[in-house]
């Protein structure tokens, strides 16, 4: 038995998760089939309990309470809890540090990092938020994600130089997407931090959607030398997670 009001929250939330940039009551309304009256009642209910954001001109988009419950769902993510251990494994074999994100909203949250004896100093730590369009982790959502997804994403980021090498142009990053997606695995030259390199991989679940993202970090002078074997590691280390999430 479903509850039909339910679902149709249900179903606007899901429908907003993938317009940054908000949608209209008619779009709304129109994109989900349902009755402008009874859509306009949900979205006004949600927006006063500050489940959804609205702009000046009435766009509506996700709100800071779902911050919040995402926040405290991460705290429970299966996927961690079966990453941990293959993490882990990770940071043995290639000596470098490991890290675990997910997606909330337009921006990843770290869930996970593994640390090396000879870790490099990174600003990253579990639960920082970092940009996607200049992180390894954060190209790998790009990248992997379904195109429209990574579209709408893209075209609601502020894409601003953090480093010399951070790339600006959102039609230069994409030109980097084939080759990525031949590979398997997203990297981020220092376009996130001075002399970190980074190469990260997507985790998948038994539905096929990519859930979370794994990667290697360290300084570019270590890793270089090293790029087959730890892409090699990093490629099986995400597969197997991805397996016991039932990919």
């Amino acid at each position: 038995m479903t509850v039909k009001s339910a679902d149709r929250v249900i179903d606007i939330i899901n429908l907003l998760k993938d317009y940054p940039g908000g949608l209209s009551l008619k779009e709304i309304a129109a994109k989900l089939s349902l009755p402008q009256s009874s859509t306009f009642h949900l979205i006004q209910t949600l927006h006063n309990r500050q489940v959804l954001a609205a702009t000046e001109r009435k766009m509506y988009k996700l709100g800071p309470k779902l911050i919040q419950i995402g926040t405290k769902a991460l705290e429970t993510l299966d996927v961690n809890a079966e990453a941990q251990p293959h993490l882990r494994e990770l940071m043995e074999k290639v000596e470098e540090t490991v890290f675990m994100a997910v997606l909330l909203e337009k921006e990843l949250v770290y869930v996970a990092k593994v640390d090396n004896h000879r870790s490099v100093r990174t600003s990253a730590q579990i639960g920082m938020r970092k940009p996607l369009y200049c992180t390894g982790l954060g190209k790998a959502f790009l990248v992997f994600l379904p195109d429209r997804v990574s579209e709408n994403l893209l075209s609601s980021i502020n894409m601003e130089a953090i480093t010399n090498n951070t790339i600006t142009d959102p039609e230069v990053l994409q030109a980097q997407f084939p080759k990525f997606r031949e590979q398997g695995y997203a990297i981020d030259d220092e376009e996130n931090e001075s002399g970190l390199f980074c190469l990260a991989a997507p985790i998948y679940n038994a539905a096929g959607e990519m859930i979370a993202a794994v990667s290697v970090a360290g300084p570019k002078s270590r890793m270089s030398p090293r790029h087959s074997f730890i892409a090699e590691e990093l490629l099986h280390t995400a597969k197997v997670i991805s397996q016991r999430n039932g990919y």
